[in-house]
């Protein structure tokens, strides 16, 4: 039985197995969905946000606001540990990915453009993301 705090490891093979094509591509081969296509974009449902890979809590949605960037946009995580963060130096910039803290599939990227309190924008590719009413 998995643990709440318990990293989970697969091999590529594993996941391409469980995953649908177009969450796999995104989750796990760091792509990116294409902008205004998200169910979650304009969304606004009130409960929280999960890991579409491995169920982890990501955000709340009284975090979620709209950013007119394209794609699910939310100004700090549900937890200190529910994500992971790496430089990214792909495609000439210099970026933040985004990654979840239990599983470490690609989520998205934060910028420091978002609005108060944080100052945060997570801009996260819907294709990964699940969600459940409060």
């Amino acid at each position: 039985m998995e643990k709440e705090n318990e990293k989970i490891v697969k091999t590529d093979a594993e996941w391409q197995k469980e995953l649908s094509p177009e969450v796999y591509y995104v989750a796990r081969q760091k792509g990116t969905e294409r902008p205004f296509t998200s169910e979650y974009e304009d969304f606004e449902g009130v409960g929280t946000y999960y890991c579409k890979v491995c169920g982890n809590p990501l955000f709340k949605s009284n975090a979620k606001f709209d950013s007119g960037c394209g794609w699910p946009s939310f100004f700090e995580p549900i937890s200190k540990g529910a994500l992971i963060y790496a430089p990214d130096h792909t495609h000439g910039m210099n970026r933040t990915e985004v990654l979840c803290g239990k599983c470490n599939s690609h989520l998205g990227h934060v910028f420091d453009d978002g609005p108060r309190p944080t100052g945060l924008r997570y801009c996260m590719n819907g294709v990964v993301l699940d969600f459940q009413d409060k």
